[in-house]
């Protein structure tokens, strides 16, 4: 297996054989795209720091659905904005929310769509952060409860998977109970079960309005120079009952989801979060960047690393790419 007798290019030299011997394939299905929920009527609103990214109200969902069915995804993951909040999150687990409205719209409409729900608190906390306060310190235990009665007021509106994203400890185990208590137990969580604490979510926090109002996650989200810790939040996720793993952001953390994927053998999903998406659509819109040739290596190199699922802002930009053939 030397030169000349072994030549690496004999499987380069055009698109048919660089397609037969290609190890990571991507395809719409595995795709998920978050949707931005907010109050009105007839509310289609693009968020600056993310072109192409819009905030819909409900109505603006059956269409959001059409195209996304049309172009094979299948899967949705929703944020809401509520048109309240307080220091409890209330509106988080309110029988009439904006997330529990969007769902039974989506059921009522595209019955066929996944619909998966963010769990967390800090879209809907007056003080943004994920959890319950207490002396201005996130309470993790008080917390669980609510994260819990979310989850269920998710489902019960018709959600197919929770995912909670709160990073407090034990909320798993406290949403598996809760899910199976009330009959439940076929929902699945997946779980953000490695999340960093990290820059690259500043234009979510514009879209969702979630920012802190005092102080930063670094209570509660992971530190990025830690790697061995993934493994041990990955671990209790799995004990307490998650049925996915997800690590978030993507990009700057392949190597934690490869830890993962060696790890563990249920599905492994990634985040690949807004700081990612906006930097690749600014240096593209520059033109600074093939963008298109960009989206479509940073999701392979995801996949790549072991994720099995991706939730990204590009899932329709990939998908209609994947429509025609790789170069």
């Amino acid at each position: 297996m030397v030169f000349p007798e072994y030549r690496p290019r004999r499987l380069r030299r055009n698109n048919a054989l660089r397609s037969l011997v290609r190890e990571n394939h991507l395809s719409a299905g595995q795709l998920i795209y978050p949707l931005f929920i907010v109050p009105g009527k007839k509310v289609r609103e693009q968020i600056v720091s993310m072109p192409g990214v819009f905030r819909l109200s409900v109505d603006q969902l059956a269409g959001e659905a059409k195209e996304l069915l049309g172009l094979g995804i299948t899967s949705v993951i929703l944020f809401g904005i509520p048109e309240k909040k307080d220091g409890a999150g209330s509106g988080a687990h309110a029988k009439d929310g904006i997330v529990q409205r969007a769902i039974r719209e989506l059921k009522s409409k595209a019955p066929e769509l996944l619909i998966i729900t963010d769990v967390c608190l800090c879209e809907y906390t007056d003080h943004g952060h994920c959890g319950f306060l207490i002396n201005n310190e996130v309470d993790n235990d008080t917390t669980l409860e609510i994260l819990a009665k979310t989850a269920l007021s998710h489902v019960q509106a018709g959600a197919d998977v929770v995912a909670p994203s709160d990073m407090m400890d034990g909320r798993v185990s406290e949403i598996r109970a809760a899910l199976d208590e009330n009959n439940h137990e076929m929902i699945p969580i997946m779980s953000y079960a490695v999340k960093y604490a990290s820059a690259f979510y500043g234009p979510f926090r514009d879209a969702a309005e979630c920012a802190p109002q005092f102080g930063d996650r670094r209570g509660y989200q992971m530190d990025p120079a830690n790697s061995r810790e993934a493994l041990r939040e990955a671990t209790l996720d799995v004990d307490e009952g998650a049925d996915i793993l997800m690590v978030k952001p993507a990009l700057a953390y392949l190597d934690i989801i490869a830890k993962l994927r060696e790890e563990f053998d249920m599905p492994v999903a990634a985040y690949q979060v807004s700081g990612e998406y906006a930097m690749i659509k600014a240096a593209a819109e520059k033109g600074w960047i093939d963008g298109e040739r960009i989206m479509r290596e940073t999701l392979l190199s995801i996949k790549r690393a072991g994720a099995d699922i991706i939730i990204t802002y590009f899932a329709k930009d990939m998908a209609k790419e994947l429509r025609g053939q790789y170069t």
